[in-house]
Formats: C-alpha cells, structure tokens, sequence
C-alpha cells in the first residue's frame, strides 16, 4: 500500500472512531428513558444493518458473499454478543443517572486496562516505558474519577 495512502487511512481510522464514539454517547445518552431497551435497539439495527449495505459500494464483495462468509471465524458471532451488551450496557448507565463523561472513561479505561495482558500475551503487542507511564496516570485517573468529595 502506498504510503500517502497508508497516512489517510492511519488518521482517517482514529478519527472515525473518535467521532463514532462520541455520537454514539451522545446519543445513547439522548435515548428517551421512558422507551424500550429492545425496541430502541431493533430500530438501531435495522438502520445499522441497512447502513453497513450501503458500505458494499465502498468494500465489493469479490467472490461473492458465501465465500466471504466462510472466511469468517467465531470472532463474528461474539462481537455481535459484545455489541448487544455494549448497547445495553450503556443504555443502562446512563439510565442509571451516570455523568455522560465520566461514564464513557470510566468503562474505556477499565476495558484497555483489562485488555492490556490480552495485547502482551496473545497478539503479542509491545508495552514502551512511556505507555507504562500512561498505564499508571489512566489507573490514577480510575481513582480519582471515583473519588468521593
């Protein structure tokens, strides 16, 4: 791959992830309280379901969907089961009275901390002294987000 092309989707990447997750807090946030869990994600899905079609026009389909199928793995069916309880979970949280800001880092510190022997061991990621160091501001950062005044 080009590099040019490399850097766009390097920082195209991050940014649409950025900005996905912060729409999807503000929005899961805007969920009227009064509405149903399931009916309120039926709706997200199906616009979710139509939307990733339209993405097709963007990523065809080389040898056809069956084939693309069996490329697939359990990975699938379980982010799919990651998502469900994403939804509801956060649904829930903010439900529940959390801060919109204050929950988001909450649940996103926790998980990377979490996932952090997960990326050494498995996919065998590098940990520099300088994320160590970050590691350690995020997990005081856990604390004084919970800190009671």
């Amino acid at each position: 791959m080009p590099l040019k092309k490399t850097m766009f989707l390097f920082y195209f990447s991050i940014t649409l992830a950025i900005a996905s997750s912060t729409l999807y807090h503000f929005t899961a946030k805007s969920i009227p309280s009064s509405a149903n869990f399931t009916v309120s994600l039926l709706v997200t899905y199906a616009v979710a379901f139509a939307a990733t079609l339209f993405t097709f026009y963007f990523f065809p389909v080389s040898h056809g969907i069956a084939a693309e199928i069996k490329q697939l793995n359990w990975a699938s069916i379980m982010l799919a089961f990651a998502i469900v309880g994403i939804e509801f979970g956060f649904l829930l949280v903010y439900r529940a009275g959390w801060n919109l800001g204050i929950a988001a880092v909450l649940v996103n510190v926790a998980a990377s901390i979490i996932l952090l022997p997960v990326a050494i061991f498995f996919f065998k990621d590098q940990i520099s002294w300088v994320n160590a160091v970050g590691i350690f501001v995020c997990l005081v950062g856990l604390i004084m987000l919970n800190w009671k005044r």
